[in-house]
């Protein structure tokens, strides 16, 4: 990059700071926008037992919360700040992700229809703007390979999002189990309370593999509230590199970098 004549990526493009730290934004956009769609089929199904075609209706909402967001992005544009509505986005986005590090395994359809709704709208809120900030200072002649470099950067959070959430869910799913069988003793109340309704076997193999699927399914649900919730931790942490980007363009240099982009 820094000693070829013709290199792969030019290093002028990380000189305009907007542009660099619209990378970085970008880039954990990708982490929160597929991991989050990585995380919540196996919940429902696995846990809350909904059905292929149930999961994807009501997941669909998040996708017309997104459309609502880039249309009231339209209407402001030129009128309003685009870091506002940026910060507007990640606000928005991280009270989706705190209200589901408050799921169990008894919430409706409703709360996953919500929290999906104001995380599209939060996503919404941040792309349009972020792609219009992050091009409206950088030169023209470096559009076309900073454009591609945006999208590579989207991509590579989505997988590196996707690979670190799955693997914090193995990790924690294994550390839960561990903490919730500590309670599995002749000491525990409940659990003798338990037994003697006649929940739980512990005399027979299929008792012990009853009471184990339960401690399972206890700790997989924690550990993707967990999940969530490292999420949630990613996007406020995001926050703060909304002052390190430039006021923002003006309606006309928007319009050219739309139509740039195009």
């Amino acid at each position: 990059m820094f000693t070829h004549e013709h290199p792969f990526i030019e290093p002028g493009l990380f000189k305009d700071r907007n542009f660099s730290v619209g990378l970085l934004f970008i880039f954990i956009v990708g982490v929160i926008l597929l991991a989050t769609m990585a995380l919540l089929p196996p919940f429902m199904q696995g846990l809350l037992g909904y059905p292929v075609i149930d999961v994807g209706y009501l997941l669909a909402p998040r996708g017309v919360g997104t459309m609502f967001a880039m249309i009231a992005v339209g209407k402001l544009s030129g009128k309003v700040d685009v870091r506002y509505m940026i910060l507007l986005g990640l606000m928005l986005t991280s009270l989706s992700l705190w209200e589901m590090t408050n799921f169990n395994t008894d919430i409706d359809g409703w709360d996953i229809v919500k929290t999906g709704i104001t995380q599209g709208l939060g996503l919404g809120f941040i792309f349009v703007p972020l792609s219009t900030i992050t091009f409206a200072t950088l030169a023209p002649h470096y559009r076309t390979e900073g454009t591609a470099l945006f999208s590579l950067m989207r991509n590579i959070g989505s997988s590196i999002g996707i690979s670190v959430v799955m693997t914090y869910l193995a990790q924690r799913t294994q550390a839960n189990h561990a903490a919730f069988a500590d309670y599995i003793n002749p000491f525990n109340l409940a659990l003798r309370q338990a037994v003697e309704a006649g929940a739980y076997n512990l005399s027979t193999p299929q008792g012990l593999a009853a009471i184990n699927g339960e401690v399972t399914r206890q700790a997989a649900t924690l550990a993707y509230l967990q999940d969530f919730r490292l999420m949630m931790w990613i996007t406020v942490a995001a926050i703060p590199l909304i002052i390190l980007l430039r006021a923002s363009p003006k309606k006309s240099a928007v319009n050219e970098v739309h139509a740039a982009m195009e």
